[in-house]
């Protein structure tokens, strides 16, 4: 687990650590090795992996999907009025100046599924080139890296992002940016420790005898086998990202109003909570339900790798 920030780290990422057990038997062909790895992540029982990713394409679709099935516009007063309880015409209801909730959750879906879906792989790419290039180089390089990455792992992943949010305003462009800033450390490590681990197999000193230069062993024969445990750490990570989105727009270091952020929908609704209690409990319902088909996904996805590593 993460200290800092809470996060649980799949059970794949001990393959960092390096352990040539937890890759491959001995002599496996990178092929192979490939395979197994992509294999445990589309492979599985009946009701696993392929299941769990259906409702996260349905979630997918109804955040781009949000603007054709709102029936107002995230900003626009209905003329329902303020404080309207539920109704056929108004399914949350609408809110203390009379918006409909609905419409807004739709939108704040969209920019917390799809924020965190990009923080997500900007974080994923950034990490992943860092560790790549400190496992494949080593020596000087490996060690400044690694050091710059474990100074971003001893501080406070939230008080960092808090202070670049309040160093250059708020807004969901700043958030998510703060939040790619903090969140790649991790994908480095396991990077990192993939690709030295790699480094060490059979095939890839077959590879060097074969004349095969240093950027060709790391695209073709190194990076592939670090996917995995990367993908599935990026699957456990959305719902981490989306749970700190609205956590940081409930406290105010979001989008300012009237932008529809779920976080600062329900921060903006509490005080209505027990005369009114749809004003706040429609968007953080909303939050706890992407979190939960996230995180679905991500244990899913870790236990499937899991046990395919482990036969």
């Amino acid at each position: 687990m993460n200290v800092a920030t809470g996060r649980r780290r799949p059970a794949a990422a001990s393959i960092a650590s390096g352990t040539p057990e937890a890759l491959s038997g001995p002599g496996a062909p990178r092929l192979r090795l490939w395979r197994a790895r992509a294999g445990a992540l589309a492979g599985g029982s009946r009701g696993g992996l392929a299941g769990a990713l259906i409702p996260v394409g349905l979630i997918t679709l109804l955040a781009l999907a949000a603007p054709l099935l709102a029936t107002h516009s995230s900003a626009a007063v209905t003329s329902a009025g303020p404080l309207r309880a539920p109704s056929l015409h108004y399914p949350f209801g609408t809110d203390e100046i009379g918006r409909d909730i609905f419409s807004r959750v739709l939108y704040g879906i969209r920019e917390s599924w799809l924020g965190a879906v990009g923080v997500i792989v900007v974080g994923a790419a950034f990490g992943g080139l860092v560790g790549a290039l400190a496992g494949s180089i080593g020596g000087v390089v490996d060690t400044v890296l690694m050091r710059l990455t474990d100074l971003f792992l001893a501080l406070p992943a939230p008080v960092l992002a808090i202070a670049v949010i309040a160093s250059i305003g708020p807004s969901l462009l700043h958030t998510l940016l703060a939040l790619s800033i903090v969140w790649w450390p991790w994908y480095a490590r396991i990077v990192r420790g993939e690709v030295r681990a790699l480094a060490s197999r059979p095939h890839a000193d077959a590879a060097r005898l074969a004349g095969v230069g240093r950027v060709r062993l790391l695209l073709r024969h190194l990076v592939p086998g670090a996917l995995a445990p990367v993908i599935v750490t990026m699957s456990l990570d959305v719902g981490n990202l989306i749970l700190a989105l609205a956590g940081l727009s409930f406290i105010g270091l979001g989008a300012p109003p009237p932008s529809p952020e779920l976080g600062a929908m329900s921060a903006q609704g509490l005080e209505y909570l027990f005369g009114h209690p749809w004003v706040p409990i429609a968007p953080a319902a909303a939050v706890a339900l992407l979190a939960l088909v996230a995180n679905l996904l991500g244990d899913n996805a870790n236990s499937q790798l899991d046990q395919r590593m482990t036969r």
